[in-house]
């Protein structure tokens, strides 16, 4: 199964031009997404222009296998498109029900397969609209379901999971609040910088992380400080795409790597333990990727490029320092209600995700893992 997808950028009531009015369609969203007004008025256009739906608007953050199971339970069986509308989470979702309802009557069954490490082959229709600028999970091949009984996460993974249409409506990511768009918009850049200074990197994946990054660094802070600005909004919609695109040619590591078991069994936000570890995981690869971290660099703003590479690659990390400071985000483990005696655990869990390890520029002991998880603890 070949999937080309097409992007459409500009409002949500766009979505329309790609829906087939013969078609039932399965609306996944939460429930922060449809409190939006302009969500709302999209559902009510879908109705009074004679479209077949069904909408689940109840979907969890950080979905385990569990909430997916359940919500198995209360998908109809005639669906025939998917149309995903919110966060990371929301669209993996959409992506998993998509290709479970190729065969609805075993979709159990398969589910089970999946996080076994079975491969989809086929999928049914499938339109995502992100309300978020950081998870890039629109264009990445990507569903990532939280297993607390294991304390990680699993990723099922296949170029089937890719969206037929994304469409990027900048207008519903405005009702975010300044910490949610600051921890999302820095999974975005870990995204970038991860698949930029992978082991796999490659020149597609790298192309696809360096254009990313440079309308990160233009537009944070923008984006924090004048929220309603829509092109910057819609800029930082297409770093998050990229950065989702970058990971179809490449990969994470250390930083998605070690934040996986504070989301599988902490419930952490998934940006916000990005954000947290950003600074420490750059720190510690930075001597083995200088020349690459120099490339980041120069995309910079304010960046001296009578700099050194060595230099510039410092600079950086200092750079990423005071922007995680600048945008009011957590800096340690403390703060989310980590200690100290819990941090062995997540290094062992950590240590499980060989996936996302084996991507690293500088391979990792578990007593490595262990001192990054200690350098933002108290």
């Amino acid at each position: 199964m070949n999937i080309f997808t097409t992007v459409l950028s500009g409002n949500v009531n766009q979505v329309l031009q790609v829906l087939s009015v013969e078609q039932h369609i399965l609306i996944l969203t939460d429930a922060n997404v449809m409190n939006l007004e302009k969500v709302q008025s999209f559902v009510s256009l879908l109705e009074s222009s004679g479209y077949q739906y069904t909408l689940i608007s109840d979907l969890p953050a950080e979905p385990t296998d569990k909430d997916v199971e359940q919500l198995l339970e209360r998908v109809p069986n005639s669906v025939e498109t998917i149309l995903g509308i919110g966060g990371g989470s929301v669209l993996d979702i959409s992506k998993l029900v998509a290709v479970l309802y190729t065969e609805p009557s075993k979709h159990l069954e398969r589910f089970t397969q999946l996080l076994n490490g079975e491969k989809p082959e086929s999928r049914i229709p499938l339109v995502l609209v992100p309300t978020t600028a950081g998870t890039g999970a629109e264009a990445t091949p990507n569903a990532i379901i939280a297993i607390p009984d294991k304390a990680t996460k699993v990723g099922i993974i296949s170029p089937v999971m890719l969206p037929d249409y994304v469409v990027l409506a900048p207008e519903l990511t405005t009702s975010m609040p300044p910490h949610i768009t600051a921890s999302t918009g820095i999974d975005a850049l870990c995204h970038l910088i991860e698949c930029y200074t992978a082991s796999v990197a490659n020149p597609v994946g790298d192309n696809y992380s360096l254009i990313g990054m440079q309308k990160f660094f233009s537009n944070i802070e923008g984006v924090v400080s004048n929220p309603e600005d829509l092109l910057v909004r819609l800029n930082l919609l297409w770093a998050s795409y990229y950065g989702g695109a970058a990971i179809s040619h490449s990969g994470t590591h250390l930083v998605h790597a070690l934040s996986y078991p504070l989301g599988g069994k902490y419930k952490i936000p998934h940006g916000l333990a990005n954000s947290l570890l950003l600074v420490p995981v750059m720190k510690h690869i930075y001597p083995h990727c200088e020349t690459k971290l120099a490339n980041v660099y120069r995309l910079l703003p304010s960046a001296n490029l009578d700099l050194s590479d060595a230099q510039m690659a410092q600079a950086l990390v200092e750079y990423l320092e005071q922007l995680v400071n600048k945008l009011g985000l957590p800096t340690s483990l403390n703060e989310i209600g980590i200690q100290r005696d819990q941090l062995p655990e997540l290094a062992a869990a950590a240590m499980q995700v060989t996936r996302l390890l084996n991507h690293s520029p500088v391979q990792v002991t578990e007593q490595d893992v262990l001192k990054l998880y200690q350098s933002i603890t108290k």
